[in-house]
């Protein structure tokens, strides 16, 4: 058996060698860095590339990917890889992906077209799992229904839609609405119009997910022929992760699907599909470009300047790390050069770097949102002059290995939040395997090479200096992108649509609408009928026996320091310590709970007594793994009326480096100096400006925030301390800025004499006993240097008031939600609520919002404490969506599913709730649930509702639903012209950006 982190060599001369004669072996690699054992290889008859990394991780991860370079903007890749997973040969069910994620205990289970590749990663850390989703990948890529049912491309792409002969003619489908979403954000834009303006004769100059415009010149026959060109194991890259059995898995592959293949049958494919490298300009380019906005937003200072510049290619492993330490200095660290000229000068709001190096040629970007147009030159002569300078002058050595060890202790951490990190390490080797066949390794086993950019720091030699002459100053090959606001530009591109619509639909026939009719018709008539049974059965899934019957343990060992409580989650974590500083909000007044957010976010961003701002970033950053300040919301899950607004400071620091994050987090939070005005007002300006774009893409999570404040405390502080109130008052302070900012830093020099107090902290402590003995000293000596003040509580009068709101934008989409809280109708919690949750997810939410009608997705959520949910996302339609909500009771109360599918839902929620989790994840919920006053028996008791759910404890949360949509807690973010139509359903209709 090949399995673990046997040596690789030895292997291949050791296994089976029948079947090692159906594979190549290219090269192999130890990378001691993710305590893995990396080999190449390549499928002989097929052509198949393979890389399969061994260790002992027990979340495993399957990929494959293929090279799919655009030549139009049809986004007919993106289209393939929605529809792929309609259905396959071995599994004829109409979403296989649904099925597994209703049924499977995966950690990963989704799909991504890029540039330039689409990729279909899945991860499980049950073995059976494993197989079961690697197998509907692998026949859903090579064996896609497609070929047999039109529908698939119809519901996925794009089609015409016409219920009636008289109606109005539209266009709709999954990925056209998901691509008017995202050509309704300015930064989508940018990005799209940078790479037509660096890259005009090569596949990057063409959108791969599809220009709403252009989607509908998409045929049926274009897309089938791509996919059989295209989707071949001769263009393919298999990546496999983790704990396995690989020679198993390898006799698997060659004979379930690889061995079915002749590289010999696509003779052309390394051709067709190669990437082409752009030609050097003789001269920058410069392009402009307009973006939608209402007629309530500016014209004025709300254009963007973007500056763009290619980076050699993604094949210098040393300058694909070094151009993100490079950026680090420039853009991205709190004071850094080039960012601060910049905004010293008037030039935007916020300035911002993006680095797109997961293209063959990647591109370094500097941008400036909330500027003039009129300033494009002096853009570009301030960043020339202050790169010239760094170049002559040289950049601090400090400021360098900063960035150095962010990036090194990201790499080493390999902590990816709820992304498992062999995951991360396949798409991240695609940044170089799929320009060199010979070449994975590269930037997954990069530790040498941290170590070749501290050397060139340490010994002066100019390294870092001679990138920005080559690559940034000196570089023609380069452009400017100037995106422009205009007016009504969304309301101009719906008319032209609908008049190409109604002019198509003036030159047809009686036959060809009534053909129209029919097909429409014919949709919907698929979409509304299930798989069969025995449709269904094809999907493999595991059993309830497969699911592990106890709740997740919780680590809780209190201690104290000083009379502060130290909660301690005593776990192993590699030799890196979190520390999380709690302190409790409880006698800040209700009007000054949105300064809480302002001083969350100004905190680490300006001058202190011992440092400037960018010395201070500098020094965090050299001595620990960040500090990050936020305000957050714990609900009692005891005491329903109790919320808590707790202010945290969040450190990650080697065991040996605990000292220094102490002494870091008590310069932030006891000598911020408040009152440098410029500074504070070019923080807000920044908030302002990135929450903006931030609603752009996030409008479900505006629209959920502010129908649920009308009801719900936690949700109203939430909304209060980052969301659209917070949003609001930002704006206000702004607006009037002279008059308030003296008000603003008295108040946060208010909240830090109120806040930082000894009987308001808690600590949560992540790390094992060497990790809390090395930390001890330092924590005690932080507490016993806080002040004994004494806490006193404000009283808060919490009225929520009703009102069904519409927030208007430029999107060409809606975000509808619809909320309400079950207990005030005296509902009691249950785990079967989570068991809803997935029901509605991939059933009646699923089949209703999304696949019928076309939104991109659909959400929903039953909270603890009786908050809920019902949310779209990228969604066309509005009234239609809420029609859908107001039908769910029906749906929970006739609730009608075989023992096998209800297995299914039980397995997927059991596998949303058992993601696994990194030291940090699992000191969180463990702090959570001691602040919440949740038990593991709380967990358990949940646990045993989810596995004992069936038919019938479903349908008795028909009543509880019910409960919900009858208090019509209304919110709709997205088209203006769309909620202005709709009126009657809101009570205040208003612009989203002020």
């Amino acid at each position: 058996m090949w399995k673990g982190t046997l040596l690789w060599h030895f292997l291949f001369n050791n296994i089976n060698s029948e079947l090692m004669s159906r594979y190549e072996f290219v090269r192999s690699e130890r990378l001691d860095d993710l305590n893995s054992d990396g080999v190449l290889l390549r499928h002989k008859k097929s052509g198949a590339r393979l890389v399969l990394l061994s260790n002992d991780d027990e979340n495993k991860v399957f990929s494959i990917g293929f090279r799919t370079p655009p030549y139009n903007d049809t986004g007919l890749q993106h289209i393939i890889e929605h529809t792929v997973l309609c259905g396959s040969r071995k599994y004829p069910v109409k979403d296989p992906f649904v099925e597994l994620c209703k049924g499977s205990l995966n950690t990963f289970l989704n799909a991504m077209t890029y540039p330039d590749k689409t990729v279909y990663p899945v991860a499980s850390c049950n073995m059976a799992d494993f197989k079961n989703i690697m197998d509907v990948y692998m026949d859903a890529v090579f064996y896609p229904n497609i070929y047999k049912r039109e529908e698939i491309f119809m519901q996925e792409g794009w089609h015409y839609e016409l219920d009636n002969a008289e109606d109005e003619l539209k266009y709709n489908g999954v990925v056209y609405n998901e691509m008017k979403g995202a050509y309704s954000s300015p930064d989508e834009l940018l990005s799209r119009y940078t790479f037509q303006s660096l890259f005009p004769d090569t596949t990057y100059s063409c959108e791969s997910g599809g220009d709403p415009e252009k989607i509908p010149e998409l045929t049926r026959e274009e897309y089938l022929e791509y996919h059989r060109n295209f989707y071949h194991p001769a263009n393919s890259y298999i990546y496999l992760y983790g704990d396995m059995d690989m020679e198993e898995r390898l006799r698997y592959l060659d004979e379930q699907y690889l061995s079915a293949f002749d590289k010999a049958d696509v003779p052309g494919i390394e051709d067709e599909s190669a990437i082409g490298i752009q030609k050097t300009f003789e001269r920058p380019a410069y392009v402009e470009h307009d973006y939608a906005v209402t007629e309530d937003e500016p014209l004025e200072d709300n254009a963007y300047l973007s500056y763009n510049t290619v980076v050699g290619t993604s094949l210098d492993a040393k300058l694909y790390l070094a151009m993100q330490v490079l950026d680090y200095a420039l853009v991205m660290a709190p004071g850094a050069g080039l960012k601060q000229a910049l905004l010293d000068n008037g030039i935007g709001t916020d300035v911002y770097s993006s680095y797109e190096n997961s293209i063959l040629q990647p591109v370094y970007s500097v941008i400036a949102r909330g500027a003039s147009a009129e300033q494009k030159e002096e853009f570009v002569r301030i960043i020339k002059d202050v790169l010239k300078h760094m170049a002559e002058e040289g950049i601090d050595r400090d400021t360098l290995l900063a960035g150095i060890n962010v990036y090194e202790f990201r790499y080493r951490e390999a902590d990816f939040g709820q992304f498992p990190k062999g995951l991360m390490y396949g798409l991240q080797l695609m940044d170089s395997w799929l320009y060199d066949d010979n070449e994975p390794f590269m930037h997954i086993n990069a530790g040498t090479t941290f170590d070749e950019l501290k050397r060139e720091v340490n010994s002066g030699s100019g390294y870092f200096e001679n990138i920005i002459r080559e690559y940034l100053l000196d570089n023609n090959h380069a452009s400017l992108l100037v995106l422009n606001p205009k007016a009504n530009l969304t309301q101009s591109r719906e008319k032209q649509v609908s008049d190409r619509l109604a002019a198509y639909k003036a030159s047809l026939t009686d036959e060809q609408i009534e053909d129209i009719v029919n097909s429409t018709a014919a949709l919907k008539k698929y979409q509304e009928e299930p798989s069969s049974q025995e449709e269904l059965k094809t999907i493999p899934m595991l059993s309830i026996s497969d699911i592990k019957k106890e709740a997740a343990p919780l680590h809780i060992d209190e201690n104290e320091s000083n009379g502060v409580k130290v909660i301690r989650h005593n776990i192993f974590t590699n030799r890196i310590s979190y520390i999380l500083l709690s302190f409790d909000c409880r006698n800040v007044r209700q009007e000054d709970i949105p300064y809480i957010g302002i001083l969350s976010g100004v905190l680490g961003l300006m001058d202190t007594e011992n440092y400037g701002y960018a010395d201070l970033s500098t020094q965090i950053n050299l001595k620990t793994g960040g500090i990050y300040t936020s305000a957050a919301v714990y609900s009692d899950k005891k005491d329903f009326d109790i919320v808590n607004v707790r202010f945290e400071t969040k450190a990650k620091v080697l065991y040996e480096n605990a000292a220094d994050a102490f002494s870091l987090v008590n310069e932030m939070l006891f000598t911020t100096k408040f009152g440098d005005y410029k500074r504070l007002k070019e923080i807000l300006d920044m908030g302002k400006s990135r929450m903006e774009s931030m609603m752009a893409g996030a409008g479900h999570s505006i629209a959920m925030l502010c129908a649920s404040k009308q009801f719900s405390k936690a949700a109203w502080y939430s909304d209060s301390l980052r969301g659209y109130s917070y949003y609001t008052e930002v704006c206000r302070i702004l607006k009037n800025f002279d008059e308030e900012k003296e008000k603003v830093a008295e108040k946060l020099e208010q909240l830090v004499r109120k806040i930082f107090i000894k009987e308001n902290l808690i600590v949560s402590f992540t790390a094992d006993d060497k990790g809390y003995g090395m930390a001890h000293e330092p924590l005690d000596a932080f507490t016993k240097g806080l002040s004994d003040v004494p806490s006193v509580p404000e009283a808060r009068d919490y009225k929520p008031e009703k009102e069904s709101l519409g927030l208007t934008s430029s999107s060409q989409v809606q975000y509808v939600a619809r909320c309400g809280n079950f207990r005030t109708g005296g509902f009691d919690y249950t785990g079967a609520l989570r068991v809803l949750k997935v029901i509605f997810s991939y059933d009646y939410l699923w089949t209703n919002v999304r696949v019928k009608g076309g939104a991109y997705g659909c959400m929903s959520g039953f909270g603890f404490g009786g908050d809920s949910y019902l949310l779209s996302y990228r969604d066309p339609n509005l009234e239609k969506t809420n029609e859908i909500y107001e039908k769910a009771p029906e749906f929970v109360r006739n609730f009608t599913v075989s023992e096998r599918d209800m297995t299914k839902f039980i397995i997927g929620t059991i596998g949303e709730i058992d993601t696994p989790m990194t030291p940090v994840t699992v000191g969180a919920r463990s702090f959570g649930a001691y602040l919440t006053h949740m038990t593991v028996e709380d967990y358990q008791k949940e646990r045993d509702e989810i596995i004992n759910a069936d038919e019938q404890s479903i349908r008795a949360l028909a009543d509880l639903l019910q409960c919900v949509l009858d208090q019509n807690y209304f919110c709709v973010v997205g088209n203006a012209g769309k909620i202005q139509n709709a009126s009657a359903m809101f009570d205040r209709i208003e612009a989203l950006t002020k």
